[in-house]
């Protein structure tokens, strides 16, 4: 996500929202790395919950690494928090905590709906269906 974002900031492409939602296309090929790198490490057989849990650790680590280089971001270009205050869509004034907090729940909530979507295809095969259940 940093080096999308410094390639976004270098492009000039910082100010459009929309591009931001392509980190979460990022954090979904990271969580999906990670899960699957664990699967492997472990033979192929992967506890559902460890893998889930796999990927929401994966997404904290992510969002606050990426928070914490926001912020430093911040202190070395600080008219980049002027580009996204003019284009805050609620009017809200945008400082720089804010924007931190505002990364970490965004990509903390998108990995956990990543990490559930994503053991759908990396659970291990015997995980069976209740009996009796027609």
């Amino acid at each position: 996500m940093i080096l999308y974002f410094l390639l976004a900031s270098l492009l000039h492409l910082t100010d459009r929202v929309e591009f931001s939602f392509l980190n979460g296309v990022v954090l979904a090929i990271g969580i999906c790395m990670a899960i699957s790198h664990y699967k492997h490490v472990r033979h192929d057989r992967m506890p559902y919950l460890h893998g889930f849990g796999t990927g929401i650790i994966t997404s904290i680590v992510a969002s606050v690494a990426f928070g914490l280089f926001f912020v430093i971001y911040t202190v070395l270009n600080p008219t980049i928090m002027d580009q996204l205050r003019a284009r805050d869509l609620f009017g809200f004034d945008l400082s720089v905590t804010i924007a931190f907090l505002a990364i970490l729940l965004q990509s903390v909530m998108s990995g956990v709906i990543i990490s559930l979507v994503a053991m759908q295809y990396f659970k291990s095969p015997d995980h069976k269906p209740l009996e009796g259940i027609e």
